[in-house]
């Protein structure tokens, strides 16, 4: 028989959850992540894939359409490689969308953010969060794409794994970039079609 909490401890655990927003606010911008936690080696890996990364001329229209403010936390670390291959991406959506507001935290700078954020038991980065402009979450996601686990999974576990459409190697940034669009994008019309903002903006 399952264990009933009362509606006293009920809100007690409640009350006592990680306000994530919080984090958000006191998280750092991109380039100031780079700087408090990346050595120089750090820094150049990132501007590098920054340069590999292209938006399409849809991708970027998509973008730009968007209109509801999206606040984005990151925990992330300025070695991990998986960051350095994804988060760069962030940056150009939020250089296309205005509205996308990216900050940084990193992974071990805060141990009940990384327990709080933990993926199959592990810290895994990167982990995003996004929040509404008033600091309600609309979701989290991590670690890598479908695209980037396809990739790994023909790698490592044979040819006949069956993985689905494979990107190829010099694709791949294409492919995990379209990845984290659709991401954002799901997020976007979340915010854009909530009842509660669409009354608040009038629209």
């Amino acid at each position: 028989m399952w264990p009933v909490l009362s509606p006293c401890r009920e809100r007690q655990s409640f009350d006592l959850a990680m306000n994530l927003f919080d984090q958000f606010q006191t998280a750092l911008p991109y380039h100031d992540f780079l700087t408090r936690y990346g050595s120089e080696e750090h820094q150049r890996r990132w501007r590098d894939f920054h340069a590999q990364v292209k938006l399409t001329p849809a991708q970027q229209e998509l973008l730009s359409s968007f209109k509801r403010e999206m606040n984005v936390l990151v925990m992330a670390g300025a070695w991990c490689g998986d960051c350095v291959q994804q988060c760069p991406i962030f940056e150009h959506f939020a250089a296309a969308a205005p509205v996308i507001k990216t900050r940084y935290v990193d992974r071990d700078a805060d141990e009940a953010l990384k327990r709080e954020l933990s993926i199959m038991g592990g810290a895994r980065v990167p982990m995003v969060v996004c929040f509404s402009e008033e600091g309600f979450e609309a979701g989290r996601f991590g670690d890598r794409t479908l695209s980037k686990y396809r990739q790994l999974a023909q790698a490592q576990l044979g040819p006949t794994c069956p993985t689905g459409l494979v990107a190829p190697p010099t694709e791949l940034i294409a492919s995990v970039t379209h990845d984290w669009l659709e991401i954002f994008e799901r997020m976007q019309w979340m915010l854009r079609l909530s009842p509660r903002l669409r009354e608040k903006h009038g629209d």
